[in-house]
């Protein structure tokens, strides 16, 4: 077996976080919380190694003797006003929650505007694949989802059976939402059931 001792450290710090979480004892309850605090401080860690190892990428990109990233240098200026106005002012304080509103806010749009134009190029594909019915229940179903988002039915949401049928259509984004959340704690729950019988191994390198 490759690296025993961290798969015996990392079985040993599973099966006692279990234990500090089904059984109420106090020693194995101070321990689970002494762990799990140096869980999150290593993932503290691992995000700031993440950050300085994108910024360094970056750095090179933009002081490359040749093809230099402009928008390389875009993200740094970003990110130092960014760190500034954080350390001056802090995270609670409301004009540094405007300024990072005003930067999420465009990147989630632009992040919906790519999502929309794969999904449309997707769905050209799929014509042109010409698979039958799966072409026609995607064409019926974009649009129907688009006249219900574009609120041209919103005067008419008050007719009984119409209203009920707008709540149902509306309730299938909360349910798509709630199954990629039982997705993946699944998922989570499987690799960690991996990393507790020693199949799985990703501190082993």
């Amino acid at each position: 077996m490759r690296a025993p001792l961290s798969t015996a450290i990392a079985i040993g710090a599973g099966i006692i976080t279990l234990l500090g979480l089904f059984i109420p004892v106090e020693p194995i309850t101070s321990l689970r919380g002494r762990l799990i605090e140096w869980a999150v401080l290593l993932a503290g860690v691992a995000g700031l190694v993440a950050i300085v190892h994108l910024l360094s990428v970056h750095w090179r990109k933009m002081t490359a003797r040749r093809n230099k990233n402009i928008p390389s240098a875009f993200l740094l200026i970003a990110f130092a006003l960014t760190f500034a106005a954080g350390m001056v002012l802090k995270p609670g304080h409301p004009s540094m929650q405007k300024i990072v509103t005003h930067i999420q806010v465009p990147i989630e749009a632009s992040l919906m505007g790519v999502l929309a134009v794969t999904l449309t190029v997707a769905a050209i594909r799929l014509f042109q694949r010409r698979s039958g019915w799966m072409s026609f229940l995607f064409a019926v179903s974009a649009f129907v989802f688009l006249i219900i988002g574009s609120g041209l039915l919103s005067s008419s949401a008050n007719i009984p059976v119409l209203k009920d049928i707008l709540a149902a259509v509306n309730a299938l984004p909360v349910a798509g939402a709630r199954g990629i959340l039982i997705g993946i704690a699944l998922g989570s729950l499987t690799t960690g059931l991996r990393v507790l019988l020693g199949t799985d191994r990703p501190y082993s390198g």
